[in-house]
C-alpha cells in the first residue's frame, strides 16, 4: 500500500498559478506577456539547477498560449522542426540534451520565429555563454531575454509546503517539514509527490500527519521472501 501511495501520487497539472514563485516574479510576468511582445523581441530562454521548476514553467507558458487562442507545442526530445514552422508559440526544453541535426532545427527555428514575433522560449541547465551546443545557437539563445530561475529558499519550500497542506485540509506540524528538507529531495515536486502521499497514508491508516507516519511512509517496501 505504502508504494502505491508513492508511485502513482498524480502530479498536479503545471500551471504559472500553482508555480511558486518565490525570487521569480520577473520572469512569471515575462512568461504571461511574451505572447504580446513585439515583433523581433519574442523569445526567452530560462536556465536553472535541476529540480528548479523549468519544465513546469515550459509545460505552464504552453497551456497559457493554448488558452488565448495560440496554437502552441512543448517539445523535450529530437522531432521534426520543420513542422514546427505552423505553430505560434513553441517551449523547447532542456536544450544541452539536443544533438546536431536537433540544434540545427532549433536554429532554423529560432529565425523563423524571430522575423515573424512569435514566442519561442527554450529551457537549459546553464546560462547560455555555458552552454555546450552549437556557437550560433548559443548566441541566438542569447539575443531575447534570459532568466535564470532563482531556487527557492528552505523558508519559502517551508511556506509552498504549508500552505498545500493548508489547501488539501490536513494540519502539518513543522518539525514534518523539517524532516522532509533533511531527508528527501530537496525539489519542489518531489516534496509535494510525498507530502500528497503522506496525506493518503495518514487518512488510510487513521492517523495525524507526524514525523513517525512520515518515515513509515519512507521506509522501502519490504523485499518478498525467497
Amino acid at each position: 500500500m505504502k508504494q502505491m501511495l508513492l508511485d502513482f501520487q498524480p502530479a498536479p497539472v503545471p500551471s504559472l498559478v500553482n508555480f511558486v514563485v518565490g525570487r521569480n516574479q520577473e520572469l512569471i510576468d515575462a512568461l504571461r506577456t511574451l505572447p504580446l511582445a513585439e515583433q523581433g523581441a519574442a523569445s526567452l530562454y530560462v536556465w536553472g539547477e535541476s529540480g528548479s521548476g523549468k519544465t513546469h514553467l515550459l509545460k505552464a507558458a504552453t497551456a497559457l498560449y493554448l488558452s488565448r487562442g495560440l496554437n502552441a507545442a512543448y517539445v523535450e526530445e529530437a522531432t521534426d522542426w520543420s513542422r514546427l514552422s505552423a505553430y505560434d508559440a513553441v517551449a523547447v526544453d532542456n536544450v544541452q540534451n539536443l544533438d546536431e541535426d536537433s540544434q540545427v532545427g532549433l536554429f532554423n527555428l529560432f529565425n523563423e520565429f524571430r522575423d515573424a514575433g512569435r514566442p519561442l522560449i527554450v529551457a537549459g541547465r546553464d546560462a547560455p555563454q555555458a552552454l555546450e551546443v552549437r556557437p550560433d545557437l548559443r548566441t541566438r539563445l542569447g539575443w531575447g531575454l534570459v532568466y535564470q530561475v532563482q531556487a527557492l529558499s528552505d523558508d519559502e519550500k517551508s511556506q509552498a509546503l504549508q500552505r498545500h497542506a493548508n489547501e488539501r485540509g490536513f494540519r502539518l506540524p513543522q518539525e514534518v517539514i523539517d524532516y522532509l528538507l533533511a531527508h528527501v529531495r530537496r525539489d519542489l515536486p518531489t516534496l509535494m509527490g510525498v507530502l500528497d502521499s503522506l496525506d493518503k497514508w495518514s487518512l488510510t491508516a487513521k492517523k495525524p500527519v507526524t514525523v513517525s507516519l512520515l518515515k513509515q511512509l519512507l521506509q522501502p517496501a519490504s523485499s518478498p521472501t525467497q
